[in-house]
């Protein structure tokens, strides 16, 4: 049966995303079933928009709340929680104001429009983290990182990584599980726009730079690691620059759908940052890669989550009214590509059930992999006023599907795999649910390998942390 949200009735989700998130300190955590697995050692982090309202007035674009970032410590079967606000300049500024001042991804400065050139866009430090020997980053991808602590989450401030020189870095690095290397990207716009890679130390501190021209301005927001290669879809999206200069569009509304484009794949050697191969194919949009690596034959194969358009960005303005009505179904996908021609030798469907924040387990990033985590609607829902309500492990060797099924009502975030620190052989996925039941936040442990049994743990966490974008898993 499929759940049909009336116009007048707000869904049970919009409650966590619409509250301002409230802020706690390091808690002990109350276990509600089961019990934190003793191999379960390390920290649990994960950022999203936290605020989205201030004045009465409400953000215009899901990405454009304030960054929350929520850690979890695990130790000797314990679980503390703590949650706190970035304390980005924007955020300061604007909570001793008491209303918005500046523009960002989906909202133009407020006022009339000669008062909108005041202000840059506000870095919201709201989409991903990166954990750090010594400090965690609160990731943006249209500026610099900020800087916190890993404990108590304190900001630090904005961090240059040693090499940044005040360009962007992206919410999306990956790291070698095997060097322990770190790289990223970051785009740039002039004429057209630049794509500057990076590559950092364990510690994060940048030791290589480059840079790809890009063809007009496009939107990347993800990337792939595969093997000797990183691996860029360019999806054609492409940015009108002028009404953005002039503050007349949002740089969410600027961007238009080119499908006549195609799609371009870049193909760059992570040692030398040259370019091995550019080619293009059919075109389609992608936010999240799941993994990618180089097979026995010297292709390489790539996994993503494919949507026929860009509605999805619609979709996504519309989660921070707290209704949804956009159709935008993103189904798994696996790329396999000849690099140094860039010809395409696969591309098939794996998954043909709506999924998004597909993730692999630490240890196997950029090698060929088995399992990808996943975010999955329910079956029992209509998928255009829907967020997701399940997560899932798709195994590309048998191509089998599993999936968790937390019961109705309850909304969890992107899977994290947690590697146990006793036995290599055993792994835990951990996500944070909002039970709109109970109207609480709680995080859940599952076995990795047995998804489709009951969470060996469920714990409370001490206030409402509202559905966000990506999380990290840092071991002890």
């Amino acid at each position: 049966m499929v759940t049909t949200v009336p116009a007048t009735q707000a869904p049970d989700w919009a409650n966590a995303v619409l509250q301002p998130a409230i802020e706690f300190g390091p808690t002990p955590l109350t276990v509600l079933n089961g019990a934190v697995p003793p191999g379960l050692q390390g920290s649990l982090y994960r950022n999203g928009p936290a605020l989205l309202e201030r004045g009465g007035q409400r953000v215009k674009h899901w990405f454009d709340g304030d960054g929350g970032i929520l850690g979890i410590q695990f130790a000797n079967g314990t679980a503390t929680g703590v949650y706190r606000y970035v304390q980005t300049a924007g955020y300061q500024a604007e909570t001793q104001a008491g209303r918005f001042l500046y523009g960002g991804y989906g909202m133009l400065p407020p006022g009339p429009w000669w008062e909108r050139f005041k202000h840059g866009p506000k870095n919201a430090a709201n989409t991903s983290v990166l954990a750090l020997p010594d400090k965690l980053l609160a990731l943006w991808e249209g500026a610099v990182p900020h800087a916190l602590t890993l404990d108590t989450l304190d900001t630090l401030g904005l961090d240059d990584l040693g090499g940044l020189d005040g360009a962007a870095y992206s919410a999306h690095p990956k790291r070698d599980p095997q060097t322990g290397e770190i790289f990223n990207f970051g785009v740039t716009f002039g004429a057209n726009g630049v794509l500057n890679l990076y590559r950092s130390d364990a510690s994060g501190t940048i030791r290589q730079r480059g840079q790809v021209p890009l063809h007009g301005l496009p939107m990347i927001h993800d990337w792939v690691l595969a093997g000797r290669y990183m691996v860029f879809c360019v999806p054609p999206v492409r940015l009108q620059a002028l009404p953005v200069l002039l503050r007349l569009k949002s740089y969410s509304d600027a961007l238009t759908w080119q499908p006549q484009l195609g799609t371009e794949i870049i193909v760059v050697d992570r040692t030398t940052f040259e370019v091995v191969s550019r080619s293009e194919v059919e075109p389609w949009y992608q936010w999240h890669f799941g993994n990618g690596g180089e097979l026995a034959d010297g292709s390489i194969v790539v996994t993503f989550v494919r949507y026929p358009d860009f509605q999805t960005n619609q979709y996504l303005k519309e989660v921070a009214t707290g209704r949804t009505q956009t159709l935008a179904e993103g189904t798994l996908w696996r790329l396999r590509l000849e690099p140094t021609s860039g010809k395409v030798l696969a591309l098939e469907e794996m998954v043909n059930r709506s999924c998004e924040f597909p993730t692999v387990a630490p240890a196997v990033v950029g090698q060929p992999s088995r399992y990808t985590y996943l975010s999955i609607h329910r079956q029992d829902v209509e998928l255009r006023h829907a967020i997701f309500g399940a997560i899932a492990r798709f195994d590309e060797q048998t191509e089998t599907l599993t999936v968790a099924d937390l019961g109705t009502h309850r909304y969890p975030s992107e899977p994290i795999y947690a590697p146990d620190a006793v036995d290599a052989s055993q792994g835990w996925i951990l996500t944070v649910v909002y039970d709109a039941n109970a109207n609480r936040s709680e995080a859940w442990i599952y076995d990795s390998d047995r998804l489709d049994a009951d969470p060996v743990c469920t714990l409370a966490l001490p206030a409402i942390v509202p559905p966000g974008f990506h999380g990290t898993w840092q071991s002890q």
